[in-house]
C-alpha cells in the first residue's frame, strides 16, 4: 500500500493569491500533479486540512477544480481551522466519506492494507483544535470496531507539542484524553497531521505521529521562542506513507519524503577504488 499525505493547501478564489503573496492554487495544483506522477502509483491521497484558506464556496470549488484536473486517484480529506465544516461539506459532498458523519467530516477506509481513519478536530471560530466528547467517543468506537488491523489516523491538529511557540498555543487542547484512547488500541501505528508546515515527529502512547510540510508555503523553524509567527517558501513535499512486510513476522509503516519540485539528478553512484566498502 502506499498512501501519499498532501496538507495545508489553502486554496483561494481564482487568481487571488494567499496572504497576497502566495500562490496556493498553482502549488496545490503543482504538488498533485507531481503525486499523480509518483511512482509506483499511489493507492490513494490523504490531504490532512486546510484545503481552503478561508473556507468560503468559491475556494472549495477551486479545489474541486483543481482535483477534476490534477488526478483521478481517491482522494480522501479532513478539514482545518481555515475550513468551514458546512461549506466543505456542501461543496466536496462527492468525496468519498465527507458526508458520512451527520455533523463532522470524518469517516474510515476499509480497503487499503492499512485502517485508515479520518478524524476530524475542528473548532468553529478558532485556531486550535479540540475533540468533543462525541469524537473522542467515534474514535474509540471505531477503533475498537477493527481491532487486529493495522491503523494509521489522519487529523489536522496535532496532538503534541512541538517547540515553535505560536504553533503550540493552536496545536489540539485535550491531548491527554486523545492519547488515552490511542493507548487503549495498539493497532493504532501511525497518526498524520498537518497544520504544522513543518516535518515534525513524535511519539504519542504507541503510535508515531508526524506532521507533513504544506504545498505552498511552510512555517519558519523559530524554537522556544515568543514571536509572531513568519512564513517562507521553503521547498514543498509530500509524505509517502508505505506498508512493508519487516521480515520479522509483522509488517510496518514506513514513511518518507518526497518534494514537489525537479532537482538535479539523478546521477549514478560511482565507487572510488578506494572506498572501503567497495566488493571484491
Amino acid at each position: 500500500m502506499i498512501l501519499i499525505q498532501l496538507t495545508d493547501l489553502h486554496c483561494t478564489g481564482h487568481g487571488r493569491p494567499a496572504m497576497r503573496r502566495c500562490e496556493t492554487n498553482m502549488l496545490a495544483e503543482r504538488a498533485l500533479r507531481a503525486v499523480h506522477a509518483f511512482r509506483p502509483r499511489a493507492d490513494a491521497i490523504a490531504v490532512t486540512g486546510d484545503l481552503t484558506d478561508s473556507g468560503i464556496a468559491a475556494q472549495y470549488q477551486e479545489l474541486a477544480a483543481i482535483l477534476r484536473r490534477s488526478t483521478d486517484l481517491p482522494v480522501y480529506v479532513i478539514p482545518g481551522n481555515h475550513d468551514r465544516r458546512e461549506v466543505a461539506r456542501a461543496e466536496l459532498s462527492h468525496l468519498p466519506g465527507v458526508t458520512d458523519d451527520p455533523e463532522f467530516i470524518q469517516y474510515t477506509v476499509e480497503d487499503l492494507a492499512v485502517r485508515l481513519v479520518m478524524l476530524d478536530t475542528v473548532v468553529p471560530g478558532a485556531a486550535y483544535g479540540e475533540l468533543c466528547v462525541r469524537r473522542l467517543a467515534w474514535l474509540d468506537a471505531a477503533l475498537a470496531a477493527v481491532p487486529d488491523k493495522p491503523t494509521l489516523i489522519g487529523m489536522h491538529h496535532p496532538p503534541f507539542l512541538c517547540g515553535i511557540g505560536h504553533m503550540d498555543k493552536i496545536a489540539l487542547r485535550n491531548i491527554p484524553d486523545f492519547t488515552a484512547v490511542i493507548a487503549r488500541h495498539r493497532q493504532v501505528q501511525r497518526i498524520i497531521c498537518g497544520h504544522h508546515h513543518r516535518p515534525i515527529t513524535v511519539p504519542v502512547a504507541q503510535a508515531l505521529a508526524s506532521t507533513a510540510p504544506g504545498t505552498a508555503h511552510q512555517v519558519e523553524l523559530d524554537l522556544l521562542s515568543d514571536k509572531p509567527g513568519l512564513w517562507n517558501l521553503e521547498p514543498a513535499s509530500f509524505q509517502v506513507h508505505l506498508w512493508m512486510d519487516q521480515g520479522t513476522g509483522g509488517g510496518a509503516i514506513v514513511s518518507h519524503t518526497g518534494y514537489v519540485e525537479n532537482f538535479p539528478g539523478p546521477y549514478p553512484f560511482l565507487i572510488d577504488d578506494s572506498y572501503p566498502g567497495k566488493p571484491h
